[in-house]
Protein backbone atom coordinates (compact mmCIF):
# COMPACT_ATOMS: atom_id res chain seq x y z
CA UNK A 1 0.00 0.00 0.00
CA UNK A 2 1.24 3.40 -1.00
CA UNK A 3 2.24 5.65 1.96
CA UNK A 4 -0.08 8.78 2.26
CA UNK A 5 2.90 11.77 1.90
CA UNK A 6 1.37 15.05 4.64
CA UNK A 7 0.50 18.07 3.30
CA UNK A 8 2.96 20.84 3.95
CA UNK A 9 2.18 23.29 6.96
CA UNK A 10 3.55 26.56 4.52
CA UNK A 11 3.83 30.07 6.07
CA UNK A 12 1.93 32.93 4.31
CA UNK A 13 5.25 34.08 2.17
CA UNK A 14 5.60 30.23 1.07
CA UNK A 15 1.87 29.89 -0.66
CA UNK A 16 2.26 33.38 -2.48
CA UNK A 17 6.23 32.26 -3.53
CA UNK A 18 4.35 28.61 -4.38
CA UNK A 19 1.35 30.10 -5.81
CA UNK A 20 2.76 32.63 -7.95
CA UNK A 21 5.75 29.77 -9.31
CA UNK A 22 2.70 27.58 -10.80
CA UNK A 23 0.60 30.58 -11.85
CA UNK A 24 3.89 31.66 -14.19
CA UNK A 25 4.53 27.89 -15.36
CA UNK A 26 0.95 28.36 -17.15
CA UNK A 27 0.81 31.92 -18.25
CA UNK A 28 4.25 32.52 -19.31
CA UNK A 29 5.62 29.63 -20.22
CA UNK A 30 8.38 31.23 -22.22
CA UNK A 31 9.89 32.57 -19.34
CA UNK A 32 9.93 29.83 -17.00
CA UNK A 33 11.84 28.52 -14.67
CA UNK A 34 11.64 32.41 -13.11
CA UNK A 35 14.26 34.80 -12.16
CA UNK A 36 14.53 35.83 -8.19
CA UNK A 37 13.24 39.25 -9.96
CA UNK A 38 10.88 38.04 -12.10
CA UNK A 39 9.77 35.88 -8.99
CA UNK A 40 9.69 38.95 -6.74
CA UNK A 41 7.52 41.16 -9.23
CA UNK A 42 5.09 37.65 -9.78
CA UNK A 43 4.22 37.79 -5.80
CA UNK A 44 4.03 41.15 -5.40
CA UNK A 45 1.04 41.62 -8.94
CA UNK A 46 -1.51 44.15 -7.68
CA UNK A 47 -3.95 42.09 -9.77
CA UNK A 48 -5.12 38.33 -8.83
CA UNK A 49 -3.96 38.63 -5.32
CA UNK A 50 -5.43 38.64 -2.33
CA UNK A 51 -3.94 40.29 0.18
CA UNK A 52 -1.63 42.39 -2.22
CA UNK A 53 1.94 42.17 -0.30
CA UNK A 54 5.55 44.15 -0.81
CA UNK A 55 8.17 41.42 -0.66
CA UNK A 56 11.41 42.32 -1.06
CA UNK A 57 14.38 39.83 -2.81
CA UNK A 58 15.50 38.83 0.51
CA UNK A 59 12.48 37.81 1.87
CA UNK A 60 11.32 35.78 -1.52
CA UNK A 61 15.38 34.46 -1.23
CA UNK A 62 14.67 33.15 2.27
CA UNK A 63 11.25 31.66 1.77
CA UNK A 64 12.46 30.28 -1.78
CA UNK A 65 15.20 28.15 0.41
CA UNK A 66 12.70 27.09 2.92
CA UNK A 67 10.14 25.91 -0.06
CA UNK A 68 13.55 23.94 -1.56
CA UNK A 69 13.93 21.92 2.24
CA UNK A 70 10.32 21.12 1.97
CA UNK A 71 11.57 19.53 -1.78
CA UNK A 72 8.38 22.09 -3.28
CA UNK A 73 10.85 24.40 -5.52
CA UNK A 74 13.87 23.57 -6.92
CA UNK A 75 16.96 25.48 -8.83
CA UNK A 76 17.62 25.28 -12.87
CA UNK A 77 20.38 26.55 -14.75
CA UNK A 78 21.42 26.23 -18.29
CA UNK A 79 22.45 27.47 -21.53
CA UNK A 80 23.90 30.74 -21.87
CA UNK A 81 22.76 32.17 -18.65
CA UNK A 82 24.11 31.88 -15.36
CA UNK A 83 21.17 33.07 -13.39
CA UNK A 84 20.16 31.05 -11.13
CA UNK A 85 15.82 30.46 -12.26
CA UNK A 86 13.39 28.68 -10.08
CA UNK A 87 10.83 26.00 -10.69
CA UNK A 88 8.00 24.41 -8.28
CA UNK A 89 7.98 20.60 -7.83
CA UNK A 90 4.41 20.26 -6.10
CA UNK A 91 3.20 18.34 -9.19
CA UNK A 92 6.06 15.74 -8.71
CA UNK A 93 6.10 15.42 -4.86
CA UNK A 94 1.72 14.80 -5.33
CA UNK A 95 -0.17 13.46 -8.04
CA UNK A 96 -1.99 16.39 -9.00
CA UNK A 97 -2.90 17.02 -12.73
CA UNK A 98 -2.85 20.40 -14.26
CA UNK A 99 -6.98 21.07 -13.51
CA UNK A 100 -6.07 19.81 -9.87
CA UNK A 101 -2.87 22.23 -10.10
CA UNK A 102 -5.19 25.32 -11.14
CA UNK A 103 -7.34 25.30 -8.79
CA UNK A 104 -4.57 24.94 -5.93
CA UNK A 105 -3.22 27.73 -7.71
CA UNK A 106 -5.89 30.26 -7.57
CA UNK A 107 -6.72 29.27 -3.74
CA UNK A 108 -2.90 30.28 -3.01
CA UNK A 109 -2.66 33.21 -4.64
CA UNK A 110 -6.53 34.51 -4.62
CA UNK A 111 -7.65 33.10 -0.74
CA UNK A 112 -11.32 31.31 -0.78
CA UNK A 113 -12.96 31.02 -4.09
CA UNK A 114 -16.76 29.44 -5.14
CA UNK A 115 -16.49 27.22 -7.83
CA UNK A 116 -18.07 30.15 -9.56
CA UNK A 117 -15.05 32.47 -8.52
CA UNK A 118 -12.74 29.70 -9.53
CA UNK A 119 -14.32 29.12 -13.31
CA UNK A 120 -14.35 33.23 -14.02
CA UNK A 121 -10.52 33.60 -12.89
CA UNK A 122 -9.32 30.07 -14.26
CA UNK A 123 -9.24 31.08 -17.89
CA UNK A 124 -5.25 31.41 -18.65
CA UNK A 125 -4.20 28.56 -16.16
CA UNK A 126 -6.65 25.59 -17.66
CA UNK A 127 -9.87 25.79 -19.48
CA UNK A 128 -12.75 24.25 -17.66
CA UNK A 129 -15.29 22.95 -19.37
CA UNK A 130 -18.18 23.94 -16.97
CA UNK A 131 -18.18 24.68 -13.16
CA UNK A 132 -19.71 21.25 -12.78
CA UNK A 133 -16.15 20.10 -13.51
CA UNK A 134 -14.75 22.43 -11.28
CA UNK A 135 -17.05 21.50 -8.19
CA UNK A 136 -15.93 17.71 -9.38
CA UNK A 137 -12.44 18.76 -8.96
CA UNK A 138 -13.29 20.49 -5.52
CA UNK A 139 -14.97 17.07 -3.90
CA UNK A 140 -12.06 15.07 -5.60
CA UNK A 141 -9.61 17.73 -3.45
CA UNK A 142 -11.22 17.52 -0.41
CA UNK A 143 -12.10 13.58 -0.37
CA UNK A 144 -8.75 12.21 -1.37
CA UNK A 145 -5.91 11.72 1.20
CA UNK A 146 -4.17 14.22 1.82
CA UNK A 147 -7.71 16.82 1.64
CA UNK A 148 -5.92 19.08 -0.16
CA UNK A 149 -8.94 21.71 0.16
CA UNK A 150 -12.22 22.25 2.04
CA UNK A 151 -15.47 23.79 2.37
CA UNK A 152 -16.10 26.60 4.77
CA UNK A 153 -19.56 27.58 6.21
CA UNK A 154 -21.54 30.35 4.50
CA UNK A 155 -20.79 33.40 5.87
CA UNK A 156 -23.69 35.79 7.05
CA UNK A 157 -24.78 37.17 3.13
CA UNK A 158 -23.06 34.88 1.32
CA UNK A 159 -24.97 33.27 -1.47
CA UNK A 160 -22.25 30.68 -2.02
CA UNK A 161 -19.75 28.47 0.26
CA UNK A 162 -16.17 29.01 -0.59
CA UNK A 163 -13.65 26.42 -0.47
CA UNK A 164 -9.97 27.05 0.98
CA UNK A 165 -6.94 25.22 0.07
CA UNK A 166 -5.05 23.38 3.01
CA UNK A 167 -1.74 23.91 2.46
CA UNK A 168 -1.21 26.44 5.54
CA UNK A 169 -3.05 28.86 7.55
CA UNK A 170 -4.42 31.59 6.30
CA UNK A 171 -4.94 35.41 7.27
CA UNK A 172 -8.26 36.33 7.50
CA UNK A 173 -9.10 37.91 4.32
CA UNK A 174 -11.80 40.45 3.90
CA UNK A 175 -13.98 40.67 0.87
CA UNK A 176 -12.89 43.01 -1.73
CA UNK A 177 -15.79 45.95 -1.17
CA UNK A 178 -16.85 47.83 -4.06
CA UNK A 179 -14.86 51.54 -3.96
CA UNK A 180 -15.41 53.55 -6.90
CA UNK A 181 -12.95 56.00 -5.72
CA UNK A 182 -10.57 53.11 -5.82
CA UNK A 183 -11.93 51.62 -9.34
CA UNK A 184 -11.48 54.99 -11.30
CA UNK A 185 -7.93 55.98 -9.76
CA UNK A 186 -6.12 52.04 -10.18
CA UNK A 187 -6.87 49.56 -12.69
CA UNK A 188 -5.09 46.49 -11.99
CA UNK A 189 -3.62 45.28 -15.45
CA UNK A 190 -2.63 41.53 -15.01
CA UNK A 191 -1.47 41.72 -19.13
CA UNK A 192 0.74 44.72 -18.05
CA UNK A 193 2.12 43.36 -15.07
CA UNK A 194 3.10 39.84 -16.55
CA UNK A 195 5.20 41.82 -19.55
CA UNK A 196 6.72 43.54 -16.73
CA UNK A 197 7.83 40.74 -15.31
CA UNK A 198 8.86 39.32 -18.97
CA UNK A 199 11.20 42.56 -19.08
CA UNK A 200 12.76 42.50 -15.96
CA UNK A 201 13.64 38.52 -16.57
CA UNK A 202 14.96 39.57 -20.41
CA UNK A 203 16.73 42.30 -18.68
CA UNK A 204 18.07 40.11 -15.92
CA UNK A 205 19.32 38.25 -18.69
CA UNK A 206 20.95 40.25 -20.60
CA UNK A 207 22.86 41.68 -17.90
CA UNK A 208 23.85 38.10 -17.24
CA UNK A 209 25.32 38.10 -21.21
CA UNK A 210 27.21 41.54 -20.59
CA UNK A 211 28.75 39.92 -17.75
CA UNK A 212 30.02 36.40 -19.59
CA UNK A 213 31.35 38.45 -22.39
CA UNK A 214 33.51 41.37 -20.12
CA UNK A 215 35.05 37.84 -18.40
CA UNK A 216 36.23 36.97 -21.87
Amino acid sequence: MEEIKPLPDLSAEEQRVLGSLIEKSRTTPDYYPMTLNSLTAACNQKSSRNPVVNYDEETVTLTLNSLKVKGLISTATGGSSRVIKYKHNIGIVYPLVPSELSILCLLLLRGPLTPGEINSNSGRLYEFDSIEEISEQLQKLSDEAPAFVKLLPKKPGQKEARFVHLLGEQAEVKDAEPDSQQTTIFQPNEALENRIAKLEQELEELKELVNLLMDK
